[in-house]
């Protein structure tokens, strides 16, 4: 017998919007089932019943920004911790890069459910994707995310000579954090002192717990690419909008 599922939870799983956002919707009344207003939190559904949303939701969600910024050095990703600010206080008409193309007047309400798809943690910089859409964190930071983070990462090696090839074979894949295997990632030297890292997933200072594991000093980190979206020439500190032909 097929199980009844959680409304908000199906129209996630079908990439309709994310769970609050459902329920957002569902208390509105934009949400019906079968062509019947569902107005309950809570209620449950059959996976194969058909799912229909009202043109208002779909106006709103498109009202949804997503901004790219390049995070400095000093700035936390999330909350503001230690007396350190957190990356959304760059997000200002100000500090927007003038090339930005997008067609989009900043306003202080894009600053409202607008939280970082992803960490960059307080010591690294680079790209960093900040989203009121909830089908872009999903997409990003969801457990069956299969998204590519390419890092440059500048190491100083601790032992003598250079990093040997079998600790390099192990960066890319063999290592264990926290008891748990890692994924298979993508790692090369770039220069003489810097490798180029690209991960499918994303562990609290994963590629510095990775480097001390064979002996390299990470002295910088910057992300460069999430998935097609690369960093490219935007300034750091400065942010712009996610274009229309842009995804993931």
């Amino acid at each position: 017998m097929t199980e009844l599922v959680r409304l908000s939870k199906r129209m996630s799983e079908l990439g309709l919007c994310s769970r609050r956002e459902a329920d957002e919707w569902i208390a509105r009344g934009w949400v019906r089932v079968d062509g019947k207003v569902i107005a309950e939190l809570g209620t449950k559904i059959l996976p194969d019943q058909r799912i229909t949303v009202e043109r208002q939701a779909a106006a709103e969600q498109s009202k949804r920004v997503t901004i790219l910024l390049n995070k400095p050095v000093g700035y936390v990703s999330n909350l503001a911790e230690d007396g350190y600010q957190p990356a959304i206080a760059l997000i200002k008409a100000e500090t927007r890069w003038a090339e930005d193309k997008v067609n989009n007047a900043f306003h202080p309400t894009q600053l409202r459910s607008l939280v970082p798809a992803g960490r960059l943690d307080i010591d690294s910089v680079g790209l960093l994707v900040l989203t009121q859409d909830g089908r872009i964190a999903k997409q990003l930071i969801g457990e069956n995310t299969s998204v590519e983070k390419e890092y440059l990462v500048r190491v100083e090696y601790v032992g003598e000579g250079r990093l040997p090839e079998k600790d390099l074979r192990l960066l890319n894949y063999g290592l264990s954090l926290d008891g748990k295997k890692l994924l298979p990632a993508k790692v090369r030297w770039q220069n003489d002192d810097q490798l180029n890292f690209i991960l499918k997933e994303g562990k609290k200072r994963q590629i510095r717990r990775m480097c001390e594991t064979v002996g390299l000093r990470v002295l910088g980190l910057k992300r460069v690419r999430i998935g097609k979206v690369k960093l490219g020439h935007l300034p750091e500190g400065a942010w712009r909008y996610l274009r229309e032909d842009e995804q993931f």
